[in-house]
């Protein structure tokens, strides 16, 4: 089997929910991107809300990231 190859997970601040389970998150360097959740995420109903810290992991291709984990 093959080793997965999910990137390092940084952390982020929700600045915006958007429909279909989709936030705008800053990242520390100030930067603004599309996460959308996880499915481990929805399929338990943990709730994002603006100004939740999480932990995100990014695209390999740079257009969006997957939030993995609320830490607050």
């Amino acid at each position: 089997m093959e080793e997965s190859t999910e990137g390092d997970p940084t952390t982020g601040t929700v600045e915006e929910v958007l429909p279909n389970s989709l936030f705008r998150v800053r990242m520390p360097d100030g930067n603004l991107l599309l996460a959308y959740l996880a499915g481990k995420m929805r399929l338990h109903r943990i709730r994002v809300l603006v100004g939740d810290r999480v932990e995100l992991v990014l695209d390999p291709y740079g257009g969006r990231a997957r939030i993995v984990r609320r830490l607050s």
